[in-house]
């Protein structure tokens, strides 16, 4: 048995067609053409939670992939993340028939006020009994941006500077507004709530005025565990500073083990523990009963492959529009500096691969840009324990081939072999999820800014310093 830590595993969905495998919707076993039904949600949770999953990390898009051929024709043509639904929706009823599986829901802040939406978390936090987590987003899309009436997105950075304030507002209100014992449900006194227990938080900053109360009663976690993506540098430290558990997608090893490093660097140099922060890589694994078997059934599903939807993708991704190259043309000898990014990025995963704007459409085509595992259930745990090994990650956001087939896999194939090597949870832990993930209380703790917003009187102890019994 290896002496490795325990792998954490999400599942990565999002309410759409074919979320980042473009053309395999039309597979004849995928189900993610029935993303709009109840049903095709309730039977994914149930899975994800026999296989002792995490959670199900829930991706969102609020625009439309608009940068290929200047045009959203191809996204709309091969579904590229378009119809896409609300993720918020999903979340109720998947905890109704669950007990344990967390929900990581993605939100933009840039497109809703943080008093509402404080309310939204609130709400399903207490739904869920405190499975919810939120993965704090600043929109890319400058389709999403100019249908809320902006101009243009705003500037990067600025986006963190209003992302900062938008968290403290949550915090305040989530945190600080009510106290621990606001709520009496005193039937004699015919008192439910106590007012001098719950406070207006009188927020006045740059970009919001709230001068109110939190509109609901604390729930299990108070805040959500909170997830973030960022990839930029200012989008480190905002990790850093806030994040719980940090999403990335490093294509190979080397550059995975320095994006985890330099997260965990800057928690540290912010005063927090650096394991305080779970980081999950995306990944997209192909488990079949043999190494040959996952083999054939990788190469069914790459027949599925659009390549027009995956270059509608990785347009909008890095705001290039590859429509203008040949299938053929090496992408090093295009000279701009996102390709230039792209080409060092995807060569460091494989050195000797010849990067023509056809291969990056085969990689980006099953699962986006995270590496792709395939082989038997030996193999690819093999794999994974030497990710976690070498790159100190710990846990993977698993993306779909085909739906929920590719989910179905892991849990029959790839989770016993890797809880027979003492690398995966038989069990879940109690309590919400927070207490799942880090083994300690259901509510944020110092030094997290987090619980610094949190209002205690003299004679109690700070509950953000409690760990639950």
């Amino acid at each position: 048995m290896s002496s490795q830590r325990e792998i954490r595993l999400n599942a990565f969905d999002m309410n759409c067609v074919g979320h980042q495998s473009p053309g395999l919707w039309a597979h004849p076993r995928d189900r993610s053409w029935q993303y709009k039904d109840l049903e095709y949600w309730t039977d994914l949770a149930r899975l994800l939670e026999r296989g002792k999953f995490d959670g199900l990390f829930i991706a969102d898009v609020l625009g439309v992939y608009d940068v290929y051929n200047g045009s959203n024709d191809a996204a709309i043509r091969h579904a590229t993340q378009v119809p896409v639904n609300d993720p918020l929706a999903l979340v109720t009823p998947m905890a109704l028939v669950t007990e344990h599986l967390g929900f990581g829901l993605t939100a933009s802040l840039s497109f809703e006020h943080p008093y509402p939406f404080a309310r939204r978390l609130s709400t399903l936090d207490h739904l869920t009994k405190g499975r919810v987590g939120w993965n704090i987003v600043t929109s890319y899309l400058e389709s999403g941006a100019r249908n809320i009436g902006y101009k243009a997105q705003t500037d990067h950075d600025a986006r963190y500077d209003y992302a900062d304030e938008y968290l403290q507002v949550v915090y305040k209100l989530l945190e600080g507004s009510w106290e621990e014992g606001a709520i009496l449900r005193d039937r004699e006194r015919r008192i439910f709530s106590d007012p001098s227990k719950i406070h207006p938080i009188n927020h006045e900053g740059t970009f919001f005025q709230v001068p109110g109360i939190h509109l609901c009663e604390p729930s299990p976690q108070r805040t959500p565990v909170l997830y973030q993506a960022g990839a930029s540098s200012r989008g480190k430290d905002f990790a850093a500073g806030h994040a719980e558990c940090v999403f990335v997608a490093a294509p190979s090893k080397v550059l995975l083990k320095k994006l985890v490093a330099d997260i965990r660097q800057r928690a540290a140099a912010l005063g927090r523990d650096p394991y305080s922060i779970k980081i999950f890589n995306l990944q997209t694994v192909i488990v079949g009963e043999t190494d040959k078997a996952a083999q054939a059934k990788w190469n069914e599903y790459k027949s599925w492959v659009s390549y027009e939807g995956a270059l509608t993708l990785i347009s909008g991704w890095t705001g290039i529009d590859f429509s203008q190259y040949q299938p053929d043309q090496v992408l090093k000898h295009i000279h701009t500096n996102a390709i230039q990014s792209a080409v060092e990025t995807f060569s460091t995963a494989d050195p000797d691969r010849q990067w023509t704007v056809q291969a990056l459409a085969d990689w980006v085509g099953i699962g986006g840009f995270g590496p792709l595992l395939v082989g038997s259930p030996e193999t690819v745990a093999d794999e994974l324990q030497s990710w976690v090994e070498e790159t100190d990650v710990d846990g993977f956001n698993l993306a779909y081939a085909v739906t929920h087939e590719s989910f179905t896999d892991v849990v029959e194939l790839l989770i016993p072999e890797l809880q027979k090597r003492g690398v995966y949870k038989k069990d879940y832990q109690p309590g919400t999820l927070r207490e799942k993930l880090f083994g300690a209380g259901p509510r944020l703790a110092a030094p997290h800014p987090g619980a610094s917003y949190r209002r205690t009187s003299h004679s109690e102890i700070p509950v953000g310093g409690e760990v639950a019994s």
